[in-house]
């Protein structure tokens, strides 16, 4: 990377970066919310064991019930901030993004520094929910676990650049980011759904982060096609993202052309 292009990538992320730092209400979630859910779960869940089927390890596992509503209630923690973090982020920003591309600047490095902010804030939060976890309970494989908070984290945040692609408004894409993480979590706590081995939860987004993490929770086995299955989430999803502002952009670019074209006629 020549220093040019490294001069333009780093500008782009650091505005990246404090846009995620300029949004208070995320800010805020990130420090009440997470340690208060994971707080009531230690609280309110009951301590008894649960059955639940690791396809990592093809096995039923007895679980400590308390404890795999943590991580549960982790992962929901987690999505949903960075899904919201995401969505705000690029809902905002487009436009100015679009006039950034069009004035000149290389569309590779904005979504670079897009990128390297997600990544950074699902890093870092995932981080937090670990440790808090911890206060409470410490895992078998701790930084297993964070490394698959990290991967619903992004695949949740891939959803949130989908979903401003998609929606129109504000609060229809907070509203969508809320009810996927609660039905997700919801389908596959064991506590909460005793039938969560059920087929269906295979095609969840988080459903690689809940295996991933109850075997970090409680066996020292490591499912690397596991925790690998929500970074698939965020490429698919950020791709259909990619295409529809591509499709967006153009339709834009080509009423442009006609609106100019239709002028000179005029002044002919």
């Amino acid at each position: 990377m020549t220093r040019r292009a490294w001069t333009r990538y780093v500008t782009a992320a650091r505005f990246a970066l404090l846009e995620h730092l300029r949004n208070r209400l995320a800010l805020a979630l990130v420090v009440f919310f997470v340690p208060t859910w994971i707080t009531l779960v230690y609280l309110v869940i009951a301590d008894a064991e649960v059955g639940y089927f690791l396809r990592a390890t093809g096995e039923t596992v007895v679980v400590h019930g308390n404890h795999v509503s943590k991580i549960s209630g982790a992962v929901n923690a987690v999505t949903l901030i960075v899904g919201f973090m995401m969505f705000i982020v690029t809902y905002r920003s487009f436009e100015f993004d679009e006039r950034l591309a069009t004035a000149g600047y290389p569309r590779p490095y904005l979504l670079a520094a897009k990128l390297t902010a997600l990544t950074t804030a699902s890093l870092l939060i995932s981080a937090y929910a670990v440790a808090v976890i911890c206060l409470y309970w410490v895992p078998e494989q701790p930084v297993m676990l964070w490394a698959a908070l990290a991967g619903a984290a992004l695949a949740f945040g891939g959803i949130g650049v989908m979903l401003a692609a998609l929606l129109r408004g504000e609060l229809e894409g907070m509203f969508c980011i809320i009810m996927l993480s609660i039905i997700d979590m919801g389908l596959q706590n064991p506590v909460a759904n005793p039938t969560a081995d059920s087929d269906i939860v295979r095609y969840l987004p988080t459903y690689g982060t809940m295996q991933a993490g109850v075997a970090a929770g409680f066996q020292d086995t490591v499912p690397l096609t596991y925790l690998l299955l929500g970074p698939v989430w965020f490429l698919a999803a950020v791709a259909v993202a990619a295409a529809i502002y591509g499709l967006r952009t153009r339709d834009r670019r080509r009423g442009q052309g006609l609106l100019r074209r239709a002028r000179v006629s005029a002044s002919r």
